[in-house]
């Protein structure tokens, strides 16, 4: 991003010099803000501005469609990647359907922020956190948050959240979190697996006389895969096929009715889902250089913007004991921290007896609060969201957005 009087003046000179051809798109994007234009030098604000009418169709908008900015963050981030109790993807939808020329992402959806978004005259909320997460039976005004959906309908305002997804993915807020400490060996804690229709396997041998007739009745099921039949001997050919839970009785009996021996020549085995390599809750960094506890708390107050963390020494840990091996998990993190063996956790929050259960064990725990442990994330999704979507897209961080605690 541009911020000093010099690179606005070599940004000027490059666009003279190119005749506004082949920009990049996040430089694109950036010309297109508005908190851009109010940050910039007033001595520069106009040189600059001067020269945007030679760039003629370089800065000519390309309509974005929400559709298709939601194909960009499937793509950034799977929701299949999100927890099967989470509430995640399109939370709003307008009836009204428009461009999205203007993104703000936020970690919680306020009314502050929502304010914010209507003075920006946003299209799309990416709220980190889903604002609507249990269902309802009203739309009313007594709810803080039933207020905050009908505000955004009414500014016709869509409203995303990935909350999970983003914990889960490779490269996502957990892989940031754990970089604050430096580099290392990173893994999983919790491995995420493929999302799979299909539960069961169920295996076969049938004579060749009736094989094509069964097979055809299997593949006209719903909820059903039929692999390559593979021949056994001169009569009889192995199939394999995969079923949904809600298709393995109609597999079953179509497969009795053809297989007079059934009981000992079917085979129903539990489909095992594949492991989705990089992908998961938390994650497990053995640093290329250890630290010091001190250094460590240090290293994630600049990472994480604070002033302040919260420090629970693990037994026979002082400040100068080194940390060599870290787990880390945003947000509230002790259900995929317990029990991982680690010289130092952190996350955003934990219980007081969570905490001296870690202690007890020689671990020693950082908290920053909940979302302080995710909000820095979102600068890093705006700079991958800002290189996918069209160039005239603005995407934005909510400046209002902020953990409701503060140490005082």
């Amino acid at each position: 991003m541009l911020r000093s009087r010099d690179e606005w003046i070599d940004a000027r000179s490059h666009l003279i010099s190119t005749g506004c051809k082949n920009l990049p798109r996040t430089f694109l994007s950036q010309i297109h803000s508005r908190v851009w234009t109010r940050s910039i030098p007033q001595n520069a604000a106009p040189r600059f501005r001067s020269i945007l009418p030679r760039c003629g169709s370089a800065l000519r908008p390309s309509p974005m469609e929400l559709k298709d900015v939601l194909n960009v963050l499937e793509d950034l981030a799977p929701l299949s990647l999100a927890e099967p109790w989470d509430n995640v993807g399109l939370l709003l939808e307008p009836s009204e359907p428009r461009p999205v020329k203007t993104v703000l992402l936020t970690n919680d959806l306020t009314r502050a922020v929502m304010e914010e978004a209507r003075a920006e005259d946003c299209d799309l909320i990416i709220s980190y956190h889903p604002p609507l997460f249990r269902p309802f039976k009203r739309l009313v005004q007594k709810d803080w948050k039933q207020r905050l959906a009908i505000r955004a309908l009414e500014a016709g305002i869509a409203v995303f959240s990935p909350h999970t997804s983003w914990d889960s993915v490779r490269g996502g807020v957990n892989d940031w979190l754990v970089g604050g400490l430096g580099a290392g060996q990173v893994s999983v804690l919790n491995q995420a697996y493929v999302r799979f229709p299909y539960s069961h396997v169920v295996q076969f041998q049938c004579n060749d006389n009736l094989l094509d007739v069964l097979v055809e009745e299997l593949k006209a099921l719903d909820g059903v895969i039929v692999q390559d039949p593979l021949r056994c001997d001169a009569s009889k050919t192995q199939v394999s096929l995969y079923c949904s839970d809600a298709a393995l009785a109609p597999v079953v009996g179509k497969v009795t009715r053809y297989i007079i021996d059934a009981d000992a020549s079917v085979r129903i085995l539990k489909a095992e889902r594949p492991p989705w390599q990089g992908h998961g809750q938390g994650r497990l960094s053995v640093l290329d250089q250890p630290v010091s506890v001190a250094t460590a708390v240090e290293k994630m107050k600049s990472h994480l913007g604070l002033r302040h963390l919260r420090l629970a020494l693990g037994q026979g840990h002082t400040q100068e004991s080194f940390v060599r091996s870290v787990a880390v998990c945003a947000g509230s993190g002790a259900s995929v921290l317990n029990g991982v063996q680690a010289d130092l956790y952190v996350t955003g929050e934990m219980s007081h007896h969570e905490v001296l259960d870690a202690v007890a064990k020689g671990t020693s725990v950082i908290l920053s609060d909940h979302s302080n442990s995710e909000r820095g994330y979102l600068s890093v999704f705006r700079d991958k969201l800002t290189e996918k979507v069209a160039a005239d897209v603005v995407v934005m961080v909510s400046k209002a957005d902020r953990d409701p605690l503060e140490v005082v």
